[in-house]
């Protein structure tokens, strides 16, 4: 992933200097468990931790991968030449590449997925400040893109912070889910490496130990895993579509934080853009883009193959820096975001009452009229608001069958806004748990 939408926290999960210490770790916490089991001397077990304060050689480590064609074999090699060679010679004893990198990889997912978490509670804090502060702020809700009936903004920020709260919990489980290791040797049945070597070794990694791992660890793991990620980018994309909607100009009611000395375009300087939502649009179509290799991974030919290899070296490093590059940028976002309440109530008023319809037809079934009957009444007026600009109240009190139905007063009384507000409250009780 480039620079430009990666956070040096994310990107140091997957750097070779990370990478290399993470196995080192599972290898000298195996020479450990040997060693308990007798199966090493534990003199040699001891001596491997020598390398733990060690700066791998990565340009080492890939000069001699350029000979051996094997990455593990490269850094085991030069481990030996760390620790020495006498030392080291029982490194790896029963194992097999998968056991380091499988394990590895959940042990960067774990850390990546913890990050993710921490980005997606800095976008619930931002959410619930916003629809606290614009609880009773009323704007138009729209379906199709068209004027249908009053919300509040603090409603739209509730709707994407459950959301976001939905997204939370899905990350929290797939973190478990990916949080597996694995040390069983060639096809996974632990003929040359006792069990316990396993169990020390996840112990130790933050893992538990996978029950069934062939030589692999299964892949419908981190199928689950990515398709997660892919799942909250998309909640991501949802809020960055609403916030770009309202900037339109024709809307208004909000637009992305404008800051001094900000240009919007090199051809024309009155223009100020949505481009950091516009731009968490494009972050959340590569997230989704990596799921299906991840789920195409799933089968693999019998005990293992390496065909899910190359794709995860990509996909791993790549979804995680710019799912949590996004999570913070939509933040930023969120907690800079100016709301212009009176836009707002323009709004709710451009359709000079249309959209209390619902509540007139209501009344009008209440008063006696068949639905049929009080459904073309209502419409029939509305179609004049549409048509030529009309009043849509001063036309319902001119027409014979509805004022026959309804007095003014009670007319009034269906074009009063507050009345689609009223379980605001209760809405926010569900969604915050106040």
């Amino acid at each position: 992933m480039i620079p430009r939408y990666a956070r040096p926290e994310m990107v140091a999960i997957w750097d070779a200097q990370t990478r290399f210490r993470i196995w080192f770790e599972i290898e000298a916490h195996a020479c450990d468990a040997q060693a308990a089991l007798g199966v090493i001397p534990k003199e040699n077990a001891e001596a491997v931790w020598r390398a733990k304060d060690a700066v791998f050689d990565v340009a080492r480590i890939e000069a001699i991968e350029a000979v051996t064609k094997h990455d593990v074999i490269a850094f085991l090699t030069h481990l030996g030449e760390i620790v020495g060679a006498d030392e080291a010679r029982f490194v790896h004893q029963g194992m097999t590449s998968s056991d380091v990198l499988d394990t590895c990889l959940a042990v960067q997912l774990s850390r990546a997925a913890d990050l993710l978490i921490a980005g997606v509670d800095r976008v619930l804090a931002a959410l619930k400040a916003r629809a606290y502060e614009h609880r009773m702020t009323p704007r138009i809700g729209r379906s199709h893109g068209i004027h249908a009936e009053p919300v509040t903004m603090g409603l739209t920020f509730a709707r994407f912070h459950a959301e976001f709260q939905r997204a939370r919990a899905r990350l929290v489980a797939a973190r478990a889910e990916i949080a597996t290791g694995a040390i069983s040797g060639a096809v996974g049945t632990f003929a040359n490496i006792d069990p316990a070597v396993e169990a020390h070794v996840c112990r130790m990694m933050g893992l538990v130990p996978e029950p069934v791992s062939t030589q692999v660890i299964p892949r419908d793991r981190h199928a689950m895993f990515f398709a997660t990620l892919g799942v909250v980018a998309s909640s991501v994309e949802n809020v960055a579509v609403e916030i770009r909607h309202m900037q339109r100009t024709e809307v208004l009611e909000a637009e992305e934080w404008f800051s001094p000395g900000q240009k919007g375009s090199s051809a024309m300087p009155h223009k100020r853009n949505p481009v950091l939502s516009e731009n968490l649009t494009g972050l959340a179509r590569l997230v989704r883009g990596m799921v299906t290799p991840a789920l195409e991974n799933v089968a693999l030919w019998h005990e293992r193959d390496i065909s899910h290899s190359s794709v995860e070296r990509m996909i791993g490093p790549d979804a995680t820096i710019t799912l949590d590059f996004a999570l913070h940028r939509l933040a930023g976002v969120i907690e800079k975001l100016v709301v212009y309440p009176a836009n707002c109530k323009a709004n709710l008023d451009r359709l000079r009452g249309l959209i209390h319809s619902q509540r007139v037809l209501l009344a009008l079934t209440q008063k006696g009229l068949s639905r049929e009957a009080a459904y073309a009444a209502v419409q029939r007026n509305a179609m004049k608001v549409w048509e030529r600009g009309a009043d849509f109240r001063a036309e319902l009190a001119a027409d014979a069958e509805v004022a026959a139905a309804l007095t003014p007063a009670e007319l009034d009384t269906l074009f009063d806004l507050s009345h689609h507000l009223r379980h605001v409250d209760t809405i926010f009780a569900r969604v915050f748990c106040d």
